[in-house]
């Protein structure tokens, strides 16, 4: 998708497929209102593999369902098969981790008992080596990135606090401030701390009011919970992920590679076996997750806010492209006046990409919006599509805003996170463009 801020009056050409007026200024795709011509031109392929194509079939399944669910209000219902899921999935994820645990004892042992031999320490510290892939791993902040705590930025962690007291939860430890267009919550050390990541590319282009309903679908992850990222069920999907790509099938040039193909034959199905059961047990429950995180969004930003940022997400995949053609518009400014222009080009860069988005039409917004419908759950398996989350957003209303920010707590916010513009946007203009 490419976006201009031309403003040259768009001309007008016929549909070539029902003949209606279709505008055609060159600066959006060309695409017919009327029967959906050459509204997505650009979709990519699904992701391939048997694991990614039982995903979506079943996020087409869930998602659909909860989507009517949440719209009308009933939440699916069912608290008590909801509790039964988890239960099992969590008995699923401790089997999967005691195989790791197996094969630390296993390998400890043909180290220890084996060590005259030569051979069995090998084997031995070959399975510790995969046990050590298959482990769960506690996060970790990152070492080069911008990371925000309450004595560095006050007034954004009060900001936090207050969101996370009206979706029903404790703030962050953290912040760590990036350049792209994205927001998640995570936690990180053995202590599981919890971090919120928040990229510039997504907060700059919003409106005050709705960087307060992305703090609470963000937050509102804390507060509902989300199966699939707890660290027993989400360390275990992440061992079952190694496993399968240890044991998939390489093509079969050569006798050897057949015969390695019918020894893992079992094991390889077994442990497709048990990622289809635990994505079966998790994935409803990690959709029902961001339609509840959602509506969280709606009660702390507003309705109309927190719709909004829905369609600031469908528009946010143009960011990472501006952003390169800055770069790239720097970096060509040769000679004399190339540091110059690198300096004046990393000056306002956040200001020039907002006022880039706020030149979006709304008939780009109505497309990307039948894009999101189009595509469903082919592109995002573990997300609700768009238009979904944003017509059960809609429909949780309409609420008013239980925190504000504006006026002198915005600029506070700003000047805090100033260091961080600065640095980020040096970064995007020097190092983007390579």
């Amino acid at each position: 998708m490419e976006i201009s801020s031309a403003t040259a009056a768009p001309s007008v050409r016929e549909c070539p497929q029902c003949g209606s007026r279709v505008p055609a200024d060159g600066q959006y795709v060309e695409w017919c209102a009327a029967c959906d011509w050459n509204v997505d031109p650009g979709a990519p392929d699904p992701e391939p593999g048997r694991v990614a194509a039982f995903r979506r079939r079943l996020a087409q399944q869930y998602g659909d369902q909860l989507s009517a669910e949440m719209e009308h209000g009933s939440d699916d219902g069912a608290p008590r098969a909801r509790n039964a899921a988890t239960a099992l999935a969590f008995g699923v994820a401790l089997l999967v981790h005691g195989m790791t645990a197996l094969l630390v004892v296993a390998g400890v042992l043909l180290v220890v008992l084996g060590w005259d031999t030569g051979v069995q320490p090998v084997c031995g510290l070959l399975l510790m080596g995969v046990a050590a892939a298959l482990r769960p791993r506690a996060g970790q902040l990152p070492e080069d990135g911008h990371v925000l705590y309450r004595a560095d930025a006050p007034r954004l962690f009060e900001l936090i606090d207050e969101v996370g007291s009206a979706v029903g939860t404790a703030g962050v430890h953290a912040v760590v401030v990036g350049a792209e267009a994205n927001a998640a919550v995570t936690t990180y050390g053995l202590r599981q701390r919890r971090v919120l990541y928040l990229g510039l590319g997504l907060w700059e282009i919003l409106t005050p009011q709705e960087r307060v309903a992305l703090l609470g679908h963000e937050l509102g992850h804390f507060a509902h919970g989300d199966v699939r990222h707890a660290r027993v069920t989400g360390g275990a999907l992440h061992s079952l992920a190694v496993w399968s790509y240890v044991l998939a099938p390489t093509p079969a040039t050569n006798p050897m590679d057949r015969f390695v193909n019918a020894v893992t034959f079992v094991p390889r199905w077994a442990v497709y076996g048990l990622l289809h059961l635990l994505d079966r047990l998790t994935l409803r429950a990690s959709l029902r997750a961001e339609y509840l995180a959602d509506a969280s969004a709606a009660r702390v930003g507003s309705t109309e806010a927190a719709v909004a940022l829905m369609d600031r997400l469908l528009v946010a995949d143009a960011v990472e492209p501006q952003l390169r053609r800055e770069s790239v518009a720097a970096q060509m400014q040769g000679g004399r006046g190339g540091r110059e222009a690198r300096d004046q080009a990393e000056q306002g860069l956040w200001e020039r990409l907002a006022a880039h988005v706020a030149t979006v039409p709304e008939r780009e917004y109505e497309r990307l919006r039948r894009v999101a419908a189009r595509r469903g759950h082919t592109v995002d398996s573990t997300h609700p599509p768009t238009h979904l989350r944003r017509r059960c957003a809609a429909a949780a209303g309409p609420h008013r805003a239980q925190v504000t920010y504006a006026g002198s707590r915005e600029e506070a916010v700003g000047a805090e996170l100033a260091p961080a513009r600065t640095a980020l946007a040096r970064r995007v203009i020097r190092d983007h463009a390579g």
